[in-house]
């Protein structure tokens, strides 16, 4: 269950950084609250995941998750670039996490 809150957290992470560049773009209290929303369950999820799971792995596989996701979303919504070596280390960012949960 840890795991899953855990995975929880690091999609309302990649929610709270869309957020930040919906902010950029059009500021109004919408956006606002949505950027607080975001960020606000990415932290209680995070927070419930670390009763159950070592603070280091929790926190390594949160940001990857928050930071992988933040680019492909860039990638994907907002046409930032898309090169393949940018491509291949947001697949070692990923793997990276993977490899904390096979050895946790």
């Amino acid at each position: 269950m840890a795991w899953l809150t855990l995975i929880a957290a690091g999609i309302c992470e990649m929610f709270g950084v869309a957020m930040i560049n919906k902010w950029h773009i059009e500021r109004n209290g919408l956006s606002f609250l949505l950027l607080m929303a975001g960020f606000g369950g990415s932290f209680l999820f995070l927070s419930y995941a670390m009763e159950s799971l070592p603070m280091g792995t929790a926190y390594a596989v949160w940001t990857g998750i928050g930071a992988s996701g933040g680019a492909l979303l860039g990638m994907m919504l907002y046409g930032e670039s898309k090169d393949w070596k940018r491509v291949i280390f947001i697949v070692m960012v990923l793997a990276g996490a993977i490899g904390l949960k096979l050895v946790s």
